[in-house]
């Protein structure tokens, strides 16, 4: 079943990278979101690859490797990519799904875009990036 463009603002107002968005903002990020069922097994990332994509588990779970040890696991409300969305940097671990996932997906491309038209959200995002890096600092 699809989620409602009200369900997928509620996820995506729960990302720390959008936390100074507003409600018509949120509205925006949620409108490039695509929502995708994928199938057991099914790598979200792959470690050392580059990152294109921003993900939000919707349903399922997934295992979050780091060569082939296991660190965590992601589930509903759980996301992850947003830093190499920003950078394109190569994946720090391998996420592959565990059950059936539904999840959000942001592409790199669709996420620049947004940000060239928005520079309101662009500055909001970078905002949120700059908390994150001096929180990390102390």
């Amino acid at each position: 079943m699809k989620l409602h463009k009200n369900a997928k603002v509620e996820l995506v107002r729960k990302i720390p990278l959008f936390k100074h968005c507003t409600a018509r903002e949120l509205g925006e990020i949620a409108a490039i979101a695509d929502e995708l069922d994928l199938k057991e097994g099914t790598e979200l990332t792959r470690e050392g690859k580059a990152g294109r994509e921003f993900f939000v588990i919707v349903e399922g779970a997934a295992d979050v490797l780091m060569g082939k040890k296991w660190i965590n696991s992601v589930r509903q409300g759980d996301f992850l990519g947003e830093i190499a969305l920003i950078t394109g940097r190569p994946r720090t671990a391998t996420v592959k799904a565990t059950s059936p996932v539904r999840v959000l997906v942001i592409t790199a491309r669709n996420f620049r875009g947004l940000l060239e038209r928005s520079p309101e959200i662009q500055r909001k995002v970078l905002l949120s990036m700059a908390e994150r890096l001096a929180t990390a600092a102390l």
